[in-house]
């Protein structure tokens, strides 16, 4: 039952067509105003934290910049993994690198990007809490209303689903959708910008594009075939072997 419950919430966590679903492109002066924000919630409260954990790679930057606003010095980091590459889920989230620190005693803020599924924070949570900590509390810059998991704090509310593209993963995120593109069509620059625009809502610049796809080309998981107009297609061997949806 709770499996079911799970995939039920991952679903309603996740686009309604796989290939199909709107981006927004969160810039770092927006990342700022809503640290900001995220930090006097969290001061008003009256909380303070012994420690903040950021989980990588999304809470790094958030991480530091709360404690900044803050005003405070302890921090340190956790990695979990749960999304392989541009909304292609893992089968389930599973911890990287734990915790080196002791934690013992202590009230401990855990700190991400988003909520979306909610498995990160509810993995992080049950794993810093098996550490015996005081306290353990949750914050987030902006939180899916669809998430099975509620922070106690959050900067902003997002009721209608999509992929939100943070300032540190934007190039990793664009290079995704770009392969997802292209699979086994040999497409054209302006094709590619054309149906980042229809998929996903993206309008990407023609430099940045090609300098996505030409580090995917010196990486092995496109070609580029010259011509009048030159095309790019995933390489037969990637197809294949199925590591197209490595994108």
């Amino acid at each position: 039952m709770q499996e079911k419950n799970s995939q039920l919430q991952q679903s309603l966590c996740s686009p309604a067509e796989e290939d199909y679903f709107r981006c927004e492109l969160i810039s770092f002066n927006y990342v700022l105003r809503l640290s900001k924000i995220l930090s006097r919630i969290i001061k008003a409260s009256g909380y303070m934290p012994d420690l903040i954990v950021a989980i990588g790679r999304g809470g790094y930057v958030p991480g530091r910049l709360i404690s900044d606003f803050l005003l405070f010095n302890d921090l340190t980091s956790m990695k979990i993994e749960h999304y392989a590459r541009v909304a292609d889920m893992r089968a389930e989230a599973k911890i990287r690198f734990p915790i080196s620190v002791d934690i013992t005693g202590k009230k401990v803020l855990v700190v991400d990007d988003l909520t979306d599924t909610g498995e990160t924070l509810s993995l992080a949570v049950d794993y810093v809490w098996s550490l015996k900590p005081a306290d353990v509390r949750t914050a987030v810059l902006q939180h899916k209303t669809c998430s099975n998991f509620m922070p106690d704090f959050y900067a902003q509310k997002i009721i209608k689903w999509r992929w939100v593209i943070y300032p540190w993963a934007r190039y990793e995120d664009l290079a995704g959708f770009t392969g997802k593109i292209i699979r086994d069509r040999a497409l054209n620059l302006s094709q590619i910008i054309i149906e980042l625009k229809n998929r996903y809502d993206l309008d990407i610049k023609e430099i940045e594009l090609l300098e996505i796809l030409n580090d995917l080309t010196e990486r092995g998981e496109i070609t580029r075939t010259e011509g009048n107009i030159p095309v790019w297609k995933v390489l037969e061997e990637k197809m294949q072997s199925g590591k197209e949806q490595d994108f």
